[in-house]
């Protein structure tokens, strides 16, 4: 089964959604995003994607302190990205309690840098990041479009044993328009053995679908969350209904008597005919 991994974007300490990475297009969902974490994982996710977009923007990590506070109310597996540009940025963002990076526009204009965090934190903790626009990757924040082409830029780092890919479509990002499934699976042809995350333009079940069928490992989603596309109770139980295990399991709760309480609450929210949890999620 495709790993699921939902998205929180970050403006002003607020959970956002942009469109194609338009920041003069933004909608603004909730005011804490601890709390969305904190839903998400109640309803069984183990993993979770924030991005910095002031810190994506200012080029320096800035909202530091709203993953400080995801990190510290839930056990989630937390990403996080934007704005990472030095070592006094990577060493906050890991102090934050962030369990990998992502790290797009260093890899592009400081390669020594990005080499050197790759061999200090490995393969396991750094995920690259490549966000791609008219064939070419994009940098700080997708206000500059580098002279980069997709698969040349990932040879190099993936021959250098990078693992984890997380590529953006950014004609897609946020449009609920679909997901760039014939780029995906170009890059997969490519790579096979890349752990190769998808973002950008789901916004339905089968869009998720689409991308397990082209044998894309993973997938980060946000928008069609938020505004109401996606029945995460129903997403999750064909989930476990494919690997045969429940979502307290997946979520390691099962297995801590210390977490009864929170395995209660899993549950109940994974219950199809109880949406409350989903609804708490959307605007």
């Amino acid at each position: 089964m495709i790993e699921l991994i939902p998205a929180i974007d970050i403006i002003d300490g607020q959970c956002v959604r942009l469109t194609k990475g338009d920041y003069a297009q933004k909608t603004v969902y909730r005011d804490s995003p601890a709390e969305v974490a904190g839903e998400f994982e109640a309803l069984g996710f183990r993993r979770l994607h924030v991005v910095d977009l002031d810190g994506a923007k200012s080029s320096h990590v800035i909202n530091s302190a709203a993953l400080s506070r995801i990190t510290s109310e839930t056990s989630l597996t937390v990403d996080f990205g934007g704005g990472i540009k030095t070592d006094a940025d990577i060493e906050q963002a890991f102090g934050a309690g962030a369990a990998m990076v992502t790290i797009g526009s260093v890899a592009v204009t400081q390669p020594e840098r990005f080499m050197g965090w790759l061999e200090k934190y490995g393969p396991d903790r750094i995920i690259l990041g490549a966000d791609v626009r008219h064939g070419k990757i994009s940098i700080n924040g997708w206000k500059e479009d580098s002279t980069e082409d997709l698969l040349p830029f990932l040879r190099k780092y993936v021959e250098a044993g990078v693992k984890n890919v997380l590529c953006t479509e950014i004609s897609k990002d946020g449009t609920l328009a679909g997901p760039a499934v014939g780029l995906y699976r170009q890059v997969m042809d490519a790579y096979p053995s890349l752990h190769l995350i998808a973002s950008g333009g789901v916004a339905s079940i089968a869009d998720i679908d689409a991308l397990e069928e082209a044998g894309i490992p993973a997938v980060v989603f946000g928008k069609a969350i938020y505004e109401g596309r996606i029945n995460l109770s129903e997403l999750l139980q064909r989930k476990y209904a494919k690997t045969g295990k429940t979502g307290n399991h997946q979520n390691g709760n099962s297995e801590n008597p210390e977490n009864s309480e929170k395995t209660e609450k899993t549950e109940k929210t994974e219950n199809p005919e109880n949406h409350q949890s989903v609804k708490t999620i959307n605007p």
